[in-house]
């Protein structure tokens, strides 16, 4: 279903967004998160379990909610990209841009001639409701979508100037978990040559105008994350949040029969 990409509106308009990270490539889930009321899903095509297949059965299942869809590639690959986009997905985030080429690559795959090098089936897609709002999308699809760049290096961090400056890349997302393991320190988020590469990255994003991503990490939960200046955030991922829950259960259950074992 075509619509309004709800997602970019709100963050132009300068409010802050909150989503869940997804990977299990289940329609179920993500029509339960969706409908939970965050403001995106991120489905994660990366190291998550999904094709674009599957990728269809999700959007399909978030299309009743607000809900915003973002998907993100296993790389900057043209035929991907093009599938994804003409699944219906509303908004891409691509892993490990290093460079401004690279970002510019990554508008041209994103948008049609003459703007960029899209391949054209307006006729056929689920993104213009099947050939029925075709004229509208090939139109306003550019201006839709929404592009993030995800900085995951040091050489991304230097050049962030330069990926912030190219037209149509929407935000840079700082990624902790890539950032911290590029520089032989994975998780160290304490360690002061981490903390000041992601210092460097805040700045230098912030000067680019552009809007800013990361994930929670380290002690730095959404809330924090938020506090520090970041436009979008997740509140975790699918995964984690069905595992901690049950977690939790199980180990009060635990508790409460070690009780009881203690009182008779």
């Amino acid at each position: 279903m075509y619509r309004e990409n709800r997602l970019k509106k709100m963050l132009n308009a300068g409010e802050k967004a909150l989503g869940c990270w997804t990977s299990m490539d289940n329609p179920t889930t993500t029509e339960i998160l969706a409908l939970a009321g965050f403001d995106f899903l991120l489905i994660d095509h990366e190291h998550g379990y999904g094709d674009v297949k599957g990728l269809s059965v999700q959007l399909q299942a978030m299309s009743a909610s607000n809900c915003t869809s973002l998907l993100r590639v296993p790389r900057a690959d043209e035929a991907y990209v093009k599938k994804a986009l003409d699944a219906g997905t509303e908004c891409l985030m691509f892993p490990t841009v290093t460079t401004a080429q690279e970002a510019k690559d990554i508008v041209e795959m994103c948008r049609y001639s003459p703007l960029g090098k899209r391949g054209m089936a307006p006729g056929m897609i689920r993104a213009t409701n099947y050939g029925m709002d075709a004229a509208n999308y090939v139109q306003t699809a550019a201006e839709n979508t929404f592009i993030i760049c995800q900085i995951e290096t040091p050489d991304a961090v230097e050049n962030i100037a330069e990926i912030g400056a190219v037209d149509g890349v929407d935000m840079l997302f700082i990624g902790p978990n890539d950032l911290s393991c590029s520089i032989g320190k994975f998780a160290q988020y304490e360690d002061p040559e981490f903390v000041a590469l992601i210092e460097k990255a805040k700045t230098a994003i912030e000067g680019t105008g552009k809007l800013m991503g990361t994930i929670p990490y380290g002690k730095k939960g959404w809330q924090e994350i938020f506090d520090s200046g970041y436009n979008l955030t997740t509140a975790g991922t699918e995964v984690a949040l069905l595992r901690e829950a049950a977690q939790n259960l199980t180990k009060q259950h635990s508790a409460n029969n070690r009780a009881d074992q203690a009182a008779e």
